[in-house]
C-alpha cells in the first residue's frame, strides 16, 4: 500500500483521539505499575545484571526508539545466542523464520515467568507516555523484521506499535509470521477505540493463562 494510504490511516487513529486515550489509561495505571515494576527490578537485579533492557526498535513512520523491557535473559545473551544457533542448526531455522525460540538458553528462571505473564512489558508503559508507543498496537519489531511484510510495511509503520495488540490475543507464540502480518493488516485497517477497548479487556485473561513466552 502506498505511503498516501499508511498516513491517512494513521492520520484518522490520531484524529480518533487514540493518543488521548492512551495518555489517560497510562496515567491511570502509572501507580500501580510504578510498585510492580520497582518490586520486580530487585528481583531481576539479584543476579548481578541489570534491571531493565532497551533495545532498538522501529517505531510509528520508521523512527528508531529504545523499547524498555525488565531484563528476562542471562547478561552475555548476545554471545550465548550466536552460540547456540551455530551449534544447533534446527535452532538457527527457527530463529530465521520467527525471531524467536521455543527453547531459548538466554532466557533465565525469572525471566520465564515475566515472559509467560508478560510482567516484563511493563515499563513500556514509559514508551507510552513518551509517545513512541500506544497501549494498542502491532508489537515493535526490529528493522530486519520488517522484511516479513513485503508490501504490507504500510500497516506497521502507520501505527505506533503497541504494549498489546490482535496478535498477543490471538494465540501468540502459535502464531506463524505470516498470520501475525495479517493480524497487523486488520488492526490497521478496521482500528477503533471500541477495538483498543476489547483487546484490552482480551490481554487481561492472555496474562492470567501465560500464553506468552
Amino acid at each position: 500500500m502506498s505511503e498516501g494510504r499508511a498516513d491517512t490511516v494513521a492520520g484518522a487513529r490520531s484524529a480518533g483521539g487514540k493518543r488521548l486515550f492512551d495518555l489517560a489509561l497510562a496515567i491511570l495505571l502509572l501507580p500501580i505499575v510504578s510498585i510492580i515494576v520497582g518490586i520486580l527490578y530487585v528481583l531481576v537485579r539479584l543476579d548481578g545484571g541489570p534491571g531493565f533492557f532497551g533495545h532498538r526498535r522501529l517505531g510509528r513512520n520508521g523512527e528508531v526508539f529504545r523499547c524498555w523491557k525488565l531484563r528476562t535473559m542471562v547478561p552475555d545473551a548476545e554471545k550465548v545466542l550466536a552460540a547456540h544457533l551455530r551449534d544447533n542448526p534446527e535452532a538457527a531455522r527457527e530463529w530465521h523464520r520467527d525471531f524467536k525460540l521455543r527453547d531459548d538458553p538466554r532466557i533465565t528462571r525469572l525471566g520465564t515467568f515475566l515472559r509467560e505473564t508478560s510482567l516484563d512489558e511493563l515499563p513500556q508503559l514509559w514508551n507510552v507516555l513518551r509517545g513512541e508507543m500506544s497501549i494498542v498496537g502491532p508489537r515493535p519489531v526490529v528493522r530486519e523484521e520488517l522484511e516479513k511484510y513485503r508490501g504490507y510495511e504500510w500497516c506497521y509503520l502507520a501505527c505506533r506499535p503497541g504494549i498489546t495488540g490482535l496478535w498477543q490475543v490471538s494465540g501468540r507464540n502459535d502464531v506463524d509470521y505470516a498470520s501475525r502480518v495479517a493480524l497487523d493488516v486488520q488492526y490497521a485497517t478496521q482500528a477503533s477505540l471500541a477495538r483498543d477497548v476489547v483487546i484490552i479487556f482480551r490481554t487481561a485473561s492472555a496474562v492470567l493463562g501465560r500464553t506468552g513466552r
